[in-house]
């Protein structure tokens, strides 16, 4: 089987637990025996286009006229069954499922944030959710708030975006939503059942975890609002210098001033900086406890993931696809600094017992053999139907 896996990767300056996923999960799929076809641009890239290629990126992601050119091209060369498009943004553009399905090519979408309606896909404006923008033809609040990198002209080009893409988003032949609460946004958007595969995503598996349980908890994220970093330091500074062990930040981004204070301010809590995946592994392997205080409705969260694959447990916010992953491997509180404050010293005190649920939870449901399989299956439906 051939398969195209199109995406846009994220800055390589962000961290982007998306871009991580589409990495494993090309590389889960050759080890299954599938033929990958990368088709993938990079925002990195965007300093170096030529004075020709910046003046067409304001309508890159309506069209993407060279993506479209450059995919048509692969598609008549390799004939794949199945093109899989993560994301399209900017350099993409959502018009290659038109062109996926011009060349008699079913399309698969993975959704990992709420593009369709929201302009930053996040449902979440000046430090709380928002949706102003559900159920509107066209996402004028996204406009007047500035929602896409806080430019009235951005934010009109992606209002105009998902207005022109509600009938490409529509064809898509089939839609992996991670999460049942995926399921249930995509339904509102109008996506039939038929069109949709309930399918997390999965890590590659590190091994069983150390013997001893770790100590303290860790933070490691891209350091924004949304991701929770000041719910988590308010909360933590509840309690006196020491007595709930060690808190280390891992990450970067506009919070980076935020965490550096902290920890110049109190004992307990360190700052990391900028972590690569095994920087954080390790650092992980040595907590005894993952906090993810996301503030939006995060959909699935990577950090998650590679905590239970690592045996460690989870403190979470209960938003988005958070409750669904931790399950019994921890705690889902509110998103208030009163909930944390009280549920970090029972959090961290059960979380030396938690370590075998953590471990199981990731067997069962995120391993790279139990996630590929399901991936397969829905390829070869869709290859079927077209054959």
């Amino acid at each position: 089987m051939k398969v195209v896996v199109a995406h846009n990767r994220y800055r390589s300056e962000l961290p982007s637990g998306e871009n991580i996923i589409v990495d494993l999960e090309m590389a889960q799929l050759e080890a299954a025996g599938v033929t990958v076809l990368p088709f993938l641009r990079s925002s990195d890239d965007i300093p170096s286009l030529s004075a020709a290629q910046k003046a067409l990126l304001p309508i890159s992601p309506i069209w993407a006229p060279a993506a479209q050119k450059d995919l048509a091209r692969l598609l008549r060369a390799e004939r794949p069954d199945v093109l899989h498009l993560h994301n399209p943004y900017p350099l993409l553009s959502p018009w290659v499922v038109r062109t996926a399905h011009a060349h008699g090519v079913p399309v698969v979408q993975t959704v990992h944030n709420y593009r369709q309606v929201c302009a930053p896909g996040l449902y979440f404006r000046d430090g709380h959710a928002c949706h102003e923008c559900r159920g509107k033809a066209f996402a004028l609040p996204a406009i007047k708030h500035k929602c896409y990198r806080g430019s009235t002209a951005q934010s009109a080009i992606m209002a105009t975006t998902l207005a022109v893409h509600r009938s490409t988003w529509r064809s898509v032949d089939r839609y992996i939503a991670l999460t049942e609460a995926i399921a249930g946004h995509l339904r509102d958007y109008g996506i039939t059942d038929a069109q949709i595969t309930v399918k997390p995503n999965a890590v590659e598996d590190p091994g069983p975890p150390p013997i001893t349980a770790g100590d303290g908890l860790l933070f490691a994220a891209r350091l924004s609002p949304e991701k929770g970093l000041g719910l988590l330091l308010d909360a933590w500074r509840r309690h006196p210098d020491g007595s709930l062990g060690r808190l280390r930040i891992a990450g970067d981004g506009e919070l980076r001033g935020l965490a550096e204070q902290v920890a110049a301010e109190r004992a307990d809590v360190e700052y990391l900086g900028p972590m690569d995946r095994m920087g954080v592994r390790a650092a992980l392997r040595t907590s005894a406890m993952v906090a993810v205080p996301s503030t939006w409705h995060d959909v699935l969260p990577t950090a998650i993931i590679e905590a239970l694959a690592n045996g460690r447990p989870v403190l979470g916010t209960n938003l988005g696809g958070i409750p669904y992953l931790i399950d019994t491997a921890g705690f889902a509180v509110p998103p208030t600094v009163d909930d944390w404050a009280a549920a970090l010293p029972d959090a961290l005190k059960a979380a030396p017992t938690l370590t075998d649920v953590a471990r199981r939870r990731y067997l069962d449901t995120f391993h790279p053999d139990v996630v590929t399989s399901q991936l397969l299956a829905v390829y070869e439906s869709l290859a079927h139907r077209r054959s």
